[in-house]
């Protein structure tokens, strides 16, 4: 077993695009550490650099504590793992594992035992004799396993494995995955968009954007106490509800304006050089609690119910409560920088006359420039965040989402209260960054 670490690595394309930005992380002997982030934050860039398959503009990797940058990908010893398997169509099952044996990484003697063991290991020992195109997904990607531990690597480096399988067949063997890299003992990177895929598979989890690395921890740590506003909605289904508001710092309490309503909170001296401060209010749809109304103690918040999507065991209520939400490019879960709106983006002209495209560009408000004169106090603290007046037909503001336990489910139109927990309410700052409430 061995560590994996990387020091400020960098990778600058010829275009001149900044994959991965002074990346430091470390993966000790025998941990799964899952990347994760969205598309083109850079978490393949960062596998391919570690496996020498791309060569780092600066900075460095270290395998057991030595620098292998110099080092070729067969160096390294390291067993890399496609989202596409990558196996041969003309070999057979046998052959496609053993491969790596022949290329002349261990000798060639005990082979077939060998491959043997490793087709055992992963259920794939009766399908030796076929070939990949007679294989379904998941007996595909049990071989490319198969084939990556054969010889018995320093490291496991997997680049999305079980994205091109359904959802059934991925929830069975990410669990497979992750006992066989733990009873074998092997440090793993592990890259995935999927956040399920990183919460039920991490020792701990590297979340990354842009490049850039924003929080390392254990699964439970990143997901309830995020650094940042982008950790904070991009981990948790359904997505976290964010919200514009300020904060106002009262003697007896301190008060977030959230324009339509108020979240009233004990007195805090953390908040204090916050106040008249704009912020984004983030909390889970599973830290919301149904309340009867007019009994709600705490801060509380009111809406109507706009859509009930029912899963069976539960419910997501999505409430209309007025309130402003945070605008895509403040809560960092945008595109790649383009200036426009996601509807824009997805289209190869503006959407002028293009309904869907038009639906589409309402459902993502951005904020503009307020006007010279003083806008409308919705509360007596003023808080009043102004969006683009020429969308006129808007969508319903403030969405809050919240988990709602069967059978009993309220229904379109209906009025709500909902309690906050105020020990899972998280405040950012206009850079992002978490505002520590204690």
């Amino acid at each position: 077993m061995v560590a994996i670490a990387t020091d400020r690595l960098t990778k600058v394309f010829p275009d001149g695009t900044v994959a991965v930005d002074e990346v430091t992380i470390e993966a000790a002997s025998g941990e799964f550490l899952v990347l994760l982030g969205p598309t083109g934050c850079g978490k393949s860039t960062i596998l391919r650099l570690v496996a020498g398959l791309e060569e780092e503009t600066s900075g460095h990797v270290l395998i057991d504590g030595r620098v292998v940058d110099r080092l070729s990908a067969k160096e390294r010893r390291v067993a890399m793992v496609f989202q596409d398997y990558a196996l041969y169509p003309h070999l057979t099952v046998a052959q496609n594992i053993g491969f790596p044996l022949r290329a002349g990484y261990e000798a060639s003697a005990g082979t077939e035992s060998r491959v043997a063991e490793v087709a055992e290991h992963l259920g794939v020992h009766d399908l030796l004799h076929r070939l990949p195109g007679h294989l379904s997904g998941g007996q595909r990607q049990r071989v490319a396993m198969a084939r990556a531990i054969v010889r018995k690597p320093q490291a496991f480096l997997l680049d999305e494995p079980l994205s091109n399988l359904d959802a059934g067949l991925r929830a069975e063997l990410r669990a497979d995955v992750a006992g066989l890299a733990r009873r074998l003992g092997v440090t793993t990177l592990y890259v995935t968009h999927d956040q399920t895929e990183a919460m039920t598979m991490a020792d701990r989890v590297a979340v990354l954007r842009r490049g850039v690395l924003q929080q390392v921890g254990p699964p439970a740590e990143v997901y309830g106490d995020p650094a940042t506003l982008f950790v904070a909605a991009f981990l948790g289904t359904p997505r976290t509800n964010l919200l514009q508001g300020a904060i106002y710092v009262e003697p007896e309490r301190t008060v977030i304006d959230l324009g339509s309503q108020l979240l009233e909170l004990p007195p805090s001296d953390a908040l204090a050089h916050h106040h008249n401060d704009r912020v984004t209010v983030a909390v889970r749809a599973d830290a919301l609690q149904p309340v009867p109304d007019g009994s709600a103690q705490g801060p509380f918040l009111r809406g109507e119910v706009r859509l009930v999507e029912n899963l069976g065991h539960e419910a997501l209520v999505h409430l209309d409560t007025g309130i402003v939400p945070t605008p895509i490019e403040e809560s960092r879960l945008e595109h790649p920088d383009t200036g426009q709106h996601l509807a824009d983006v997805i289209a190869e002209d503006p959407p002028v006359g293009r309904p869907f495209r038009q639906a589409l560009a309402r459902m993502m408000p951005h904020a503009r420039q307020e006007s010279p004169g003083p806008a409308t106090a919705r509360t007596e603290y003023g808080f009043y965040p102004v969006y683009d007046a020429e969308l006129s037909d808007q969508p319903p503001l403030g969405d809050v989402v919240v988990r709602v336990p069967a059978p009993v489910l309220p229904r379109r139109g209906e009025p709500m209260t909902v309690r906050v927990d105020v020990d899972r309410l998280m405040l950012f700052d206009r850079g992002g960054h978490r505002i520590r409430t204690s």
